[in-house]
């Protein structure tokens, strides 16, 4: 078992990882009724992309003795009506330091190769951007 999720009462979940302990709460967004006090489980996928990009692409870097620490993903979540689902995932990644074109290859490569956007519905919109300091 990866996780297990108590739901609490209110619109809010309390999840816990099971190896570690970790908590993370959820709470229904505000236009679905919430107060959006926390992440939603959707806004929770939404992070699960852009820390999956990161990860992979920091595995990658690892493998070729490429600085990518600092770098940063922003991610941008647009929800849709009937059925209510996540439409569009909109990924910015900015890079800390200068890479060479190769290393820029290996990087991109590595966060389009993201196991968690390989997952998600081939209906969603998915953007990935890469910000390369000047």
């Amino acid at each position: 078992m990866t996780a297990k999720v108590l739901y609490e009462g209110g619109l809010r979940c309390k999840a816990i990882h099971k190896q570690s302990g970790t908590l993370i709460s959820t709470d229904a967004p505000v236009d679905n009724e919430g107060k959006g006090e926390s992440f939603s489980p959707t806004d929770l996928i939404a992070t699960a992309l852009g820390s999956c990009m990161l990860t992979i692409m920091g595995i990658a870097a690892r493998n070729h003795n490429i600085d990518i620490k600092g770098t940063t993903a922003e991610v941008t979540k647009t929800m849709a009506s009937e059925p209510r689902r996540i439409s569009k995932l909109e990924v910015l990644i900015h890079l800390a330091n200068k890479h060479t074109p190769k290393e820029q290859k290996i990087l991109e490569a590595a966060a389009h190769g993201c196991p968690v956007g390989r997952s998600l519905h081939s209906d969603l919109e998915e953007t990935v951007s890469f910000v390369y300091p000047s």
